[in-house]
C-alpha cells in the first residue's frame, strides 16, 4: 500500500509560496481572504496537500514552485513603515525595494522613525526561523538618548523593568558616545519583544531621539547606505545568522558582531559630569521631545526661531 503524502499547514504553504511571512499567513487566514478549493478557511490548523489542493489568496491562485527565493539586507531610513501596504498612505520598505519583481515582505519590524537593519525575501520557512525566540538570535542596536547616561542609569536598564507581565532586560547595555547634551548607547537583545527598547527606556526617564538596528548576529548593515540594499545567498545569510541547515542554532562558536566603538567607562563618565554639569538623561525637560510630543515640540522651536530673527530685523 502505497505511503500517504504529509499534509501541511496552510500558513507554512502560503509562506513558502512569497505571500508572506508565516505569522502575517496566520492573520491573512484569520481575516478571510484564503480559499481552499473555493471554500473560504479561517481556522489556523487547516492542513492541506500542497499538490492537489488548490489555494488562493485575494482571489490570486499561489503556486510554490514558481517563487525563487530572494534575500536581502535593506539598511532603511527613518520616515518607511515597515509594512507591504500602508492604509495611511505613508512610504513603505517596498518603496526603497524598486526593480525587484518577485513579492518579498519585511522580516520583523522597525517602526516609523527607526533605522537601520532589515532583512527582506520571501522564504516563510526562514522569516520564521529568524523570529523564533527559541533560536535567541542577536540584535544590536544604537540609540541616541536625550542627556547624559551615568552609571546609576545604565544600572537601572540593566535590571530591566516589568511592563504588562514581561520583563524587559537587554542582554547588555554600555555607553559608546557621550556628546555635550545627548548620549549613545548599544543595546544587544535576544527575545525581541515589540517596541522594546523604546517602552526600556521610557520606563526608566529616557527620552529616544534615534534609534538604529547595526546588526542581528554576524550580519551588519556596515557598507550599506541608508535606503539601499544588498543581496544575499541562503547559505551566506544563514552563516551570518548562526542558524545550521537544518534550521537549529549552529553549535559554531558565533561570528557575533562586533562593533569598532569603544566603551566610555563609569570613570571617564563622571569625569565628564563633573567638568561639563549636563543634565540627566532622566530629566524630566526631554520628554517633550518624545514621539507624542515632537513634532510640536518642533513645530514651537521654529516659531521662536522665526520671531528671533524677525526682531533682528
Amino acid at each position: 500500500m502505497p505511503k500517504a503524502r504529509p499534509l501541511l499547514r496552510l500558513q507554512k504553504i502560503m509562506a513558502d509560496a512569497g505571500v508572506a511571512s508565516r505569522r502575517k499567513c496566520e492573520e491573512i487566514i484569520l481575516e478571510g481572504r484564503v480559499r481552499v478549493n473555493e471554500k473560504v478557511v479561517t481556522e489556523l490548523g487547516t492542513k492541506v496537500d500542497p499538490f492537489y489542493d488548490r489555494v488562493e489568496v485575494d482571489g490570486e491562485l499561489i503556486d510554490r514552485d514558481a517563487v525563487d527565493k530572494l534575500y536581502l539586507v535593506l539598511n532603511k531610513p527613518r520616515g518607511y513603515v515597515t509594512t507591504v501596504f500602508d492604509p495611511e498612505g505613508r512610504r513603505t520598505v517596498l518603496d526603497l525595494c524598486k526593480g525587484i519583481k518577485q513579492r518579498i515582505y519585511p522580516v520583523g519590524r522597525l517602526d516609523y522613525l527607526s533605522e537601520g537593519l532589515l532583512i527582506m525575501t520571501n522564504d516563510g520557512e526562514l522569516s520564521n526561523q529568524i523570529m523564533h525566540p527559541r533560536y535567541g538570535v542577536t540584535k544590536v542596536y544604537e540609540v541616541k538618548v536625550f542627556g547624559f547616561v551615568g552609571e546609576l542609569i545604565l544600572k537601572k536598564i540593566r535590571a530591566g523593568v516589568r511592563i504588562d507581565g514581561q520583563l524587559l532586560k537587554p542582554q547588555s547595555v554600555r555607553v559608546i558616545k557621550s556628546l555635550p547634551s545627548k548620549t549613545w548607547l548599544e543595546f544587544r537583545l535576544t527575545e525581541g519583544k515589540n517596541r522594546e527598547i523604546r517602552k526600556l527606556c521610557e520606563a526608566v526617564e529616557l527620552t529616544i531621539d534615534k534609534l538604529r538596528r547595526v546588526a542581528i548576529e554576524g550580519l551588519s548593515i556596515d557598507g550599506i547606505k541608508p535606503g539601499d540594499y544588498h543581496f544575499y545567498t541562503k547559505k551566506e545569510l544563514l552563516n551570518a545568522l548562526q542558524i545550521d541547515k537544518s534550521g537549529k542554532k549552529s553549535s559554531i562558536p558565533s561570528q557575533r558582531y562586533v562593533s569598532s566603538k569603544k566603551t566610555i567607562t563609569p570613570r571617564k563618565l563622571e569625569k565628564k559630569k563633573k567638568f561639563l554639569n549636563p543634565k540627566d538623561a532622566d530629566s524630566e525637560e526631554f520628554k517633550r521631545y518624545r514621539k507624542d510630543q515632537y513634532y510640536e515640540t518642533l513645530k514651537k522651536q521654529k516659531e521662536t526661531l522665526s520671531q528671533a530673527m524677525l526682531s533682528q530685523d
